[in-house]
């Protein structure tokens, strides 16, 4: 196996001629009822969007649509859908049930999938996948390449249910080995999101796949502007980004903020904002946040926030938390640095290529450093906020564009070698 790093800021080289890309949107489709995106929802879309800016002519999409069809998608009503979906992440308000209904159902209509053409003489075709769609059912898999006559490559965003299965569902951890085990066996090449995800995959495969390995952080976008003030949260707050899930650790910051009221006084104390779906196996989270009740007034839980209310709120915080036990990459550390707002997270190798040496780093087990930390970043004359802001003036945030160079770099380097990198 080899692995090798993508430098930050590169333009993406032109493809061989006969190449093309064929790429996926079947997580997209998927999610045609959900007013806000996840993580690896955003990730598909933008591997459209900067593909379609930089290789429009070799650019194909295909899909497996909810109704389990396979096939090709006609770029035009693409185009449309992309538009459409971002308005409706970055929209004041979430439509009604009824107003969802009609559009996904006029965009699947739009979208249905026509017939795989042959490839011509002389061209290759490359199935890319941002997403762990479908990956568990390896045959689904085998069945489109077949259909494509074409060579898969796949991001890989993490490992984190085989390595730690106590934070997944519980069937993730077999769920997720078949995911992997399909790159494995299918991939003629992998883009890992971070150094980290490529060595858990390096041990996953134990040289048993000699799979290349490409390590291509996600790229960092400015967050949505717009008029939209943030929630009415009294000032100073601190904001948390992302599922509400063990992993996440959650739990510390609750009974953190329980200490400080009970030991400052609701005045003293400030206010946390907990931005985030609710997930999986955190019984114990929810019930802090329904039933604690000395937390209410200061702990506000926000669901289904457009991006640009995220944006609002984040960009007035005092500071990004986030004490995750285990994380891929850590966009929300990137995205608020390039926000402008400070970061306290835990001290992770993921979290530590996203945000370098600019954010405080903490054991996710270490209360007293987390509360003096939080404590300190809360005062107007904060001395570790101050040495957070002069360090972020030289960070620069990873780019898409290099992210996308890195994917190219490698379908163009797999062609050079007749089609394969094992």
């Amino acid at each position: 196996m080899s692995t090798q790093a993508a430098p930050r800021d590169t333009e993406p080289s032109a493809l061989p001629e006969g190449v093309e890309i064929v790429l996926d949107l079947s997580r997209l489709l998927s999610r045609t009822l959900h007013a806000m995106p996840t993580g690896i929802d955003r990730v598909e879309l933008v591997y459209a969007r900067q593909l379609l800016a930089r290789i429009p002519d070799r650019l194909r999409f295909a899909a497996v649509n909810p109704f389990g069809v396979y096939g090709r998608l006609p770029a035009q009503a693409v185009r449309r859908f992309l538009d459409e979906t971002e308005d409706r992440w970055a929209s004041r308000a979430a439509p009604g049930r009824p107003a969802m209904l009609s559009a996904a159902a006029a965009s699947l209509l739009r979208l249905a999938p026509r017939p795989v053409p042959r490839p011509a003489p002389g061209v290759r075709r490359y199935y890319l996948q941002a997403s762990p769609h479908h990956l568990h059912r390896p045959d689904r898999v085998r069945a489109k390449l077949l259909a494509e006559r074409a060579r898969l490559v796949c991001l890989v965003h993490d490992l984190i249910p085989i390595e730690y299965p106590e934070y997944a569902r519980p069937d993730g951890a077999a769920t997720h080995r078949r995911r992997i085990r399909t790159m494995a066996d299918l991939a003629a090449g992998l883009i890992a999101n971070s150094r980290a995800t490529a060595d858990s995959m390096a041990r996953f495969l134990d040289g048993s796949h000699p799979v290349a390995i490409r390590v291509a952080h996600l790229g960092s976008e400015p967050l949505a502007g717009g008029e939209d003030a943030p929630p009415p949260i009294p000032h100073p707050y601190f904001v948390m980004l992302g599922t509400i899930e063990p992993r996440k650790n959650h739990l510390l910051l609750l009974n953190l903020w329980r200490q400080m009221i009970e030991t400052l006084g609701p005045e003293r104390t400030p206010h946390l904002a907990i931005v985030g779906r609710r997930g999986w196996e955190n019984e114990n989270i929810v019930d802090m946040l329904e039933r604690c009740t000395a937390i209410h007034g200061h702990v506000h839980e926000l669901a289904g926030l457009s991006d640009r209310a995220v944006g609002a709120l984040l960009r007035h915080a005092r500071a990004l938390l986030l004490p995750s036990f285990a994380e891929g990459f850590g966009m929300p550390v990137t995205e608020a640095l390039q926000a402008g707002t400070p970061v306290i997270c835990s001290g992770l190798p993921a979290l530590r290529e996203a945000g370098g040496d600019v954010p405080d780093f903490l054991d996710p087990l270490d209360g007293p450093g987390w509360l003096e930390a939080i404590s300190d970043h809360a005062g107007e004359g904060s001395v570790r906020r101050a040495r957070q802001f002069e360090r972020l003036r030289d960070w620069t945030p990873p780019t898409w564009a290099a992210h996308i160079a890195t994917v190219l770099e490698l379908v163009r380097d797999i062609d050079a070698d007749g089609g394969d990198r094992r």
